[in-house]
C-alpha cells in the first residue's frame, strides 16, 4: 500500500516544528498552543518514520487519518505565518486552540490505529513506543482559555453574562489589563469584523459581532473590579472615563451618536476608517468631534479638588497613566495600569465613588450672579429658605463651561456668603438663620421617622420633613446614602405633585441633593422621576423650577436617560425656563439642554421648541451667559434645522461679535458655528462676510486656542475658495 499520505504528513510536521522553533508570536496563550502542537507532533513523527520504513504495516484507515492531520498541520502553519500583533487576541485564541485540540486528538487517534495494527506484529518495542507516545500526548493538556470565552459568549446569547470568573480569566490570560491593550483589541476586532462582512462570511461575521459585545462586557467588568480605579482615596467616577479606553478624559468630545469620548482615543478609532460608535454601535452620520465643555469643566474641578493635575495626551506616546500628582502622591499610587488585581480570594472591599463623593459635589461656582437677584428684597426668613433651596448639583449646572480658578472664585464671593468646599451650595450667613445641621451625620431611625412624616396628611409636617431631608443631604455623602437606602425617594417624588409650593420646592431640592450619589441617582431615575420633575418645571415656583432643571441635568448624565428625558416632553419646559426664568434658572436650563443635545435626536426637539431665539438673545454680554449660549448653539449647528434657525433668528451678527470680543472658549465655539453655516450655505457665507467677520477671524487664527485657530483658518480658506470660484465664473 502506498505511504504517500504518511510521507506528506512527515514533511508537514518537519516544516511546522521548524517554524515553531523560530516563532516570534508574543501572545503567551498562542505560544503555549503552538508549543503543545509541536510537542505532540514531535512524539508522533518517529512512529510515522517507522511506518514509512515498513516497520509498521500500512492501513487504509491510517492513511485517511494521516491526510486529515496533514490538513490541520498545514492550516496551523498558515495561521502562524499570517499571524500579526495587530490581530485580535480573542480571535487568535478561538482559532489556535481548536487547531491544537484537533492535532492532539488526531495524533492520539493515529497512535490507537498503530497500536491495533501492531497487536498482530511480533515487535514489542514498537508497541512500547506507541504506548509511550500516547501517554506523553495525554500529558500535554493545558488550561484552555477558549472555554472561558465560549461560556462568556454563551452568556451574551442568553443575556445572563455578569462580571464572572470567566471574564476575569479572559482579561488575565490575554493581557487585556491596560487601557492601551483594551483599545488595541477593540480596534483589531472591529477591523476583523469589517473584513468578515466584506467577504460576506456570515458565520465569521456573527462570531466577530459576539466578540465585539464580549469586549463591551469586559470593559464593564474591569470597571466593576476597580481595574482602573485610582488608589490613595481618589477613585475616578465612571462617567469621567472614556468608554473606549476607560481612561480619565482630558479632552472629552462628542461624536455623532451623542456619546462622549477622549479625543485621542476616538480619533485613533476614526483614523482606522471605523465609522461606527464604539459604545452604541450606531453608524456615525459624520466624524466631527464636538468638545464637551460641561464634562471637561467637571473633570477639571474634580482634579483640582483632589489635588491632581491633568497632563496632555500625546497621540504618539504609549498612554499608561492619565493622572499625575501635584505633591506627594506617586503615579503608581494614583492608577494601576500595568498589573491586574484578581478578585478571587480577595478580602478587600470595593471602594465606590461614594467614599469621596463624585465630581458633582466638588465643583466650585461663581456665586455672584445668583446673589444679586434677590438680595435687596429678601427678609431674613426668606434668605434662610433660599439658602436651603440651593443645592450641589444645581450649583454645578450653573457652572460656566470654562470655570475660573478657585482663587478667582473666592475673590468674587461676597463677604456675607461662603461657597461650600464640598458641594458648592451657597450658605447665607444671615444672623436670623437657624444653625445648619447639614454637616451632621444622621441615623437610620431618624430618617425613617422623617419618611413617615412625608406620608402625613398635613402639609406642614410634609414640608418640615422634606426640608429636613434636604438639609441633611446638602453636604454629607453618608447622609445621602442613608436617606436613599431608607426609601425616601418614592415619597419625595410623590411630593413633587403637592399643591403646596414650598413643600414641592423642598422635595425637589432634596432629590437634587440625593442625586449627587451615583446609587441614588440610579434609584431616582428608575423610580420614574422624569414626569414629576417636568411637572415641577411647569408648575413650581422659581426655586423649584431651577432645582428641577438641575435635577434633570443630573439624571441626563446617565447616558440612557438622555433619550428618555428628551422623549418625555422635558425639552419644551426647559426651553420655556431658558426664555423666562431667573438668571440661575436660565443657566440651569441651558446646562440641562446642552447635555441633552449631546444625544442627536434631541437636537431637533430643542430647535423646534424655540431654543435658538432665546440663545441668540443670551449672546448679549449683559446676560452673563454668552459662553453657555454659544456652546449649546455649537451643538445645534451640526444639523441643518439648527443652522437655518440661527440665521433666521439673527444670530450671525452676534456670533461675529463673540469671535471679536468674546472669551477664548466663546470665540472657539462661535468660529465653529460660523464654519458650519458657511460650509453648508453660500447665502450664509455672504451674510457672515457682510458682518465683517474676516478681521476678527484673522486675529483668531493667530492668537486663539489650537482648535479656534484651526476653525478660523478653515473659514478664511473657505472664503478664499469662494472668491476664487466666483472670479473664475466671471472670467469664463
Amino acid at each position: 500500500m502506498d505511504e504517500t499520505s504518511e510521507r506528506c504528513l512527515i514533511n508537514s510536521i518537519s516544516r511546522f516544528i521548524h517554524l515553531v522553533s523560530c516563532q516570534t508570536i508574543k501572545l503567551k496563550p498562542i505560544q503555549k498552543d503552538y508549543k503543545t502542537m509541536a510537542g505532540a507532533l514531535k512524539l508522533l513523527k518517529p512512529l510515522l518514520d517507522e511506518v514509512v520504513d515498513y516497520k509498521i504495516p500500512l492501513d487504509e484507515v491510517l492513511n485517511k487519518e494521516c491526510e486529515e492531520l496533514d490538513m490541520v498541520v498545514n492550516e496551523a502553519r498558515e495561521f502562524m505565518e499570517n499571524w500579526s500583533p495587530k490581530m485580535s487576541k480573542i480571535f487568535s485564541v478561538l482559532h489556535s486552540e481548536p487547531l491544537m485540540m484537533k492535532i492532539q486528538s488526531s495524533s492520539l487517534e493515529i497512535c490507537h490505529i498503530l497500536y491495533r495494527l501492531l497487536q498482530s506484529s511480533p515487535s514489542n518495542s514498537s508497541m512500547s513506543a506507541v504506548q509511550h507516545c500516547m501517554q506523553e500526548i495525554h500529558c500535554l493538556k493545558q488550561e484552555r482559555i477558549m472555554e472561558h470565552i465560549t461560556k462568556a459568549m454563551r452568556g451574551l446569547q442568553d443575556d445572563t453574562i455578569r462580571c464572572t470568573d470567566h471574564l476575569v480569566k479572559i482579561i488575565e490570560s490575554l493581557g487585556l489589563t491596560s487601557n492601551q491593550e483594551l483599545l488595541k483589541e477593540s480596534l483589531a476586532v472591529e477591523m476583523e469584523r469589517i473584513r468578515a462582512e466584506r467577504n460576506q462570511n456570515k458565520g465569521h461575521s456573527d462570531q466577530m459581532n459576539y466578540i465585539v459585545d464580549l469586549i463591551s462586557h469586559i470593559r464593564d467588568c474591569m470597571l466593576k473590579i476597580e481595574r482602573f480605579e485610582a488608589t490613595s482615596g481618589v477613585p475616578i467616577p465612571p462617567y469621567f472615563r472614556c468608554p473606549l479606553s476607560l481612561e480619565l478624559m482630558i479632552d472629552p468630545v462628542i461624536v455623532a451618536s451623542g456619546q462622549t469620548y477622549e479625543r485621542v482615543f476616538i480619533q485613533k478609532w476614526l483614523d482606522h476608517g471605523l465609522n461606527i460608535c464604539p459604545k452604541t454601535r450606531q453608524t456615525l452620520a459624520h466624524t466631527n468631534l464636538i468638545p464637551n465643555y460641561t464634562v471637561k469643566a467637571m473633570i477639571e474641578n474634580w482634579c483640582e479638588e483632589n489635588n491632581l493635575r491633568l497632563p496632555s495626551y500625546s497621540v504618539h506616546s504609549n498612554i499608561v497613566s492619565v493622572l499625575s500628582p501635584l505633591d506627594h502622591v506617586s503615579a503608581q499610587d494614583l492608577i494601576r495600569t500595568d498589573s491586574f488585581r484578581s478578585l478571587r480570594g480577595s478580602n478587600s472591599t470595593s471602594r465606590s465613588s461614594v467614599d469621596v463623593g463624585n465630581g458633582f459635589q466638588k465643583l466650585k461656582i461663581d456665586v455672584s450672579s445668583r446673589l444679586t437677584e434677590k438680595s435687596n428684597h429678601r427678609s431674613p426668613e426668606q434668605s434662610y429658605i433660599h439658602s436651603r433651596s440651593e443645592s450641589a448639583s444645581s450649583a454645578i449646572s450653573s457652572v460656566e463651561y470654562m470655570l475660573p480658578a478657585s482663587k478667582e472664585l473666592s475673590r468674587r464671593c461676597s463677604k456675607n456668603e461662603k461657597s461650600s468646599e464640598l458641594s458648592g451650595e451657597i450658605i447665607s450667613e444671615c444672623p436670623a438663620a437657624s444653625p445648619s445641621r447639614s454637616d451632621e451625620v444622621t441615623t437610620t431611625p431618624y430618617v425613617k421617622k422623617l419618611i413617615e412624616d412625608l406620608n402625613s396628611t398635613s402639609n406642614e409636617i410634609q414640608a418640615s420633613a422634606a426640608a429636613e431631608l434636604r438639609l441633611l443631604a446638602k453636604h454629607n455623602m453618608e447622609n445621602r446614602m442613608i436617606i436613599g437606602n431608607c426609601g425616601a425617594i418614592p415619597p419625595l417624588l410623590s411630593l413633587l405633585y403637592s399643591e403646596a409650593q414650598l413643600t414641592q420646592e423642598h422635595a425637589v431640592t432634596a432629590l437634587l441633593n440625593l442625586s449627587i450619589n451615583d446609587e441614588n441617582k440610579a434609584m431616582i431615575a428608575e423610580a420614574g422621576a422624569i414626569e414629576p420633575l417636568i411637572h415641577v418645571l411647569k408648575s413650581g415656583n422659581g426655586g423649584a423650577k431651577e432645582n428641577s432643571a438641575a435635577a434633570l441635568f443630573s439624571l441626563s448624565v446617565l447616558e440612557e436617560y438622555k433619550a428618555k428625558i428628551g422623549r418625555s416632553g422635558a425639552v419644551k419646559a426647559l426651553v420655556d425656563l431658558l426664555g423666562s426664568g431667573t438668571l440661575r434658572g436660565r443657566k440651569d436650563a441651558a446646562t440641562a439642554l446642552f447635555n441633552l443635545s449631546i444625544f442627536h435626536e434631541n437636537k431637533a426637539r430643542i430647535i423646534q421648541a424655540g431654543a435658538v431665539k432665546h440663545l441668540v438673545d443670551l449672546m448679549d454680554p449683559s446676560t452673563g451667559m454668552v459662553d453657555k449660549a454659544v456652546a449649546l448653539l455649537a451643538n445645534l449647528s451640526t444639523v441643518g434645522e439648527g443652522r437655518l434657525a440661527i440665521a433666521r433668528e439673527g444670530g450671525i451678527p452676534s456670533l461675529v461679535e463673540v469671535v471679536e470680543s468674546g472669551s477664548q472658549r466663546g470665540k472657539e465655539n462661535a468660529a465653529s458655528i460660523l464654519l458650519q453655516l458657511c460650509l453648508h450655505s453660500p447665502k450664509f457665507c455672504t451674510l457672515v462676510l457682510q458682518e465683517g467677520a474676516v478681521p476678527p477671524l484673522v486675529g483668531l487664527s493667530q492668537s486663539g486656542t489650537p482648535r479656534a485657530k484651526e476653525k478660523a483658518q478653515q473659514l478664511l480658506s473657505h472664503f478664499r475658495n469662494q472668491r476664487e470660484g466666483s472670479t473664475g465664473k466671471k472670467k469664463s
